[in-house]
């Protein structure tokens, strides 16, 4: 079966968002959740130093431990968040949660650096509930405020990246990195209950077909949709020049002349709420049709950012600077991606979204790697000039793909 819906099943689609929307409540519930579901991700970032000597990793190497953690987000993404355009979400996300849960056990108890990435690939794997949640509040909210919609939750997600951070380590330095993730497992399960009983309990039929199929259509609309393959390269683009940023920073942070806490690096990381809060803003002015123009301005602001961070030694706050301009840069991006791909196919959001994220996961891991080899052989200025480089390239592409946009 085609599972593309007939111009009649989308019409009602259309007008049953506008009748119902978004509620605030709902939208600012599902920014929680997506913020509690994508830390998991990110808690390692502050902790890799720990890691590395409880394991005894190579610094050159650390960032296997994030890398692995982004695989398994990106294989999540094909084969997980695709099923949101085919089963009930509730029992899906709810199942995805808890299974979330024993892996994030797993990891804490890890006796072993091949456990310890074993499970991190499969916290990774299941913490693609962020996107089917993402794809849900695009259908729910009406057609002019799908954009303001998306920000919202999407800021909870950029929240959630952010407070990781902090959190894992203020926790790491009173109990320990493996307390952060056990902690984190009780704080999932109580997740799980909660969107148990928030998810409305019937949905709108699904079209039938195999699941085999299903995956295959997710190849399909990135060879019919232009645009998705313009966005999910930036998106590799961005996030790749984020997890540059945020994968080495604690290796130069925690040693001289700065020796930071687990604490105080992890303060870095509410810098870049900014970020976040500029999320929703974002998501308006693509309501308003400026998504090319807020995606340029975004771009050029993501390069520059490199140029107060590499002038850290000479000063902190340089760096609180340019965590501010990168994330706001980055996160205004996003949004836009994700804003413009969900109108072009309201019958297939959960699959865009997945097709799409898979890049976001893709540019994250190499990131990630590449910037801590990096770091490991040219030390700090090296890591700068990576990211700046990858700025470039982001913009270069943009102006290269700007009719396809239009």
């Amino acid at each position: 079966m085609n599972l593309q819906l007939q111009s009649a099943d989308l019409r009602q689609t259309e007008e049953a968002a506008k009748g119902q929307g978004l509620p605030r409540l709902t939208a600012l519930i599902f920014a929680v959740v997506c913020g509690l579901s994508v830390a998991n991700v990110y808690f390692a970032h502050p902790l890799l130093d720990a890691i590395a000597r409880d394991f005894a990793i190579a610094p050159a190497s650390v960032g296997i431990v994030v890398t692995v953690t982004q695989i398994g987000y990106a294989l999540g993404l094909f084969f997980i968040v695709p099923l949101g355009d085919l089963f009930d979400r509730r029992r899906l996300v709810a199942t995805q949660a808890v299974l979330s849960a024993l892996g994030l056990v797993l990891v804490g108890l890890s006796p072993s650096a091949a456990v310890l990435l074993a499970s991190l690939a499969a916290v990774g794997l299941l913490a693609v509930v962020v996107q089917v949640l993402v794809a849900y509040a695009a259908d729910l909210a009406a057609p002019a405020e799908r954009g303001r919609a998306v920000g919202t939750v999407t800021s909870g997600v950029i929240l959630g990246i952010l407070l990781a951070r902090f959190a894992s380590g203020l926790v790491a330095d009173f109990a320990g990195w493996r307390s952060v993730y056990l902690a984190s497992a009780v704080l999932t399960l109580a997740m799980a209950v909660i969107l148990f009983r928030v998810l409305p309990r019937q949905e709108a039929a699904r079209p039938r077909t195999s699941y085999v199929r299903l995956l295959g259509s997710v190849l399909l609309l990135f060879i019919g949709e232009p645009l998705l393959r313009v966005r999910a390269v930036l998106a590799m683009l961005i996030f790749a020049s984020f997890n540059v940023l945020w994968a080495p920073l604690v290796l130069p942070l925690a040693a001289p002349p700065f020796s930071l806490s687990h604490t105080e690096i992890g303060l870095f990381g509410l810098a870049g709420v900014a970020g976040a809060l500029g999320a929703r803003w974002t998501g308006t002015l693509v309501d308003r049709g400026q998504g090319q123009l807020v995606t340029g301005f975004g771009l050029l602001l993501m390069a520059a950012a490199w140029l107060p961070i590499a002038f850290m030694g000479t000063s902190l706050w340089l760096l609180v600077l340019g965590i501010v301009m990168l994330d706001l840069a980055i996160q205004a991006v996003h949004v836009t991606n994700q804003s413009l791909i969900f109108a072009r196919r309201p019958d297939a959001r959960s699959r865009l979204v997945g097709g799409y994220m898979i890049f976001y996961s893709l540019g994250s891991a190499l990131g990630s790697i590449a910037s801590t080899m990096t770091y490991g052989a040219w030390n700090w200025t090296g890591v700068c000039l990576l990211g700046a480089g990858i700025g470039l390239a982001a913009l270069a592409f943009w102006a290269a793909t700007l009719r396809v946009g239009r």
